[in-house]
């Protein structure tokens, strides 16, 4: 008996690959009815920003309400891309908008924060992209690799795709 896709989890870091990669996130979704939930995860600003942030904002208001407008920021982003997506869709397709159930953006250390949720949300599939080639990533990317190594659930890992396919 072949196990049932019933909740995906979909963790886009917003770079070129995410459509693509939530391409087959639908996909799937579409062919099991499976519910979507699609997750980004603003990664936790470094040691050497968050002096250099608090050198030139002195003020501990000003700062948190700066933190509070990059989330914010990364949310419309995030909306904004979600609705491109979904608008290029047409007939059945575009009906697999109503398999979204979540869209959530939160801070953290990206691989802790996806697989938490994962099992949070009761997903039985993790779908992210891979990074493209390049110097200052790997093929995988260093989220990936440590959602592939301690995931507890099938994980799909779609790879960079060249072009324009947004």
């Amino acid at each position: 008996m072949k196990p049932m896709i019933t909740n995906i989890l979909f963790a886009t870091d917003l770079s070129q690959n995410s459509p693509y990669a939530l391409r087959h996130a639908a996909s799937l979704a579409q062919a099991t009815g499976a519910e979507i939930h699609v997750l980004h995860v603003n990664e936790p600003i470094s040691d050497d920003a968050r002096i250099t942030f608090e050198m030139f904002v002195l003020n501990d208001e000003t700062r948190k309400s700066a933190a509070k407008r990059r989330h914010e920021m990364v949310k419309k982003v995030l909306a904004e891309r979600q609705a491109r997506f979904w608008a290029a869709l047409e007939g059945d397709d575009a009906r697999i908008r109503d398999q979204v159930t979540s869209v959530e953006v939160t801070d953290g250390h990206p691989a802790e924060v996806i697989l938490r949720r994962s099992v949070e949300l009761g997903c039985d599939l993790i779908v992210l992209g891979a990074h493209d080639h390049g110097f200052s990533h790997t093929f995988l990317g260093t989220v990936a690799k440590r959602v592939l190594r301690r995931s507890q659930i099938p994980t799909l890992v779609v790879p960079y795709q060249n072009g324009d396919d947004d």
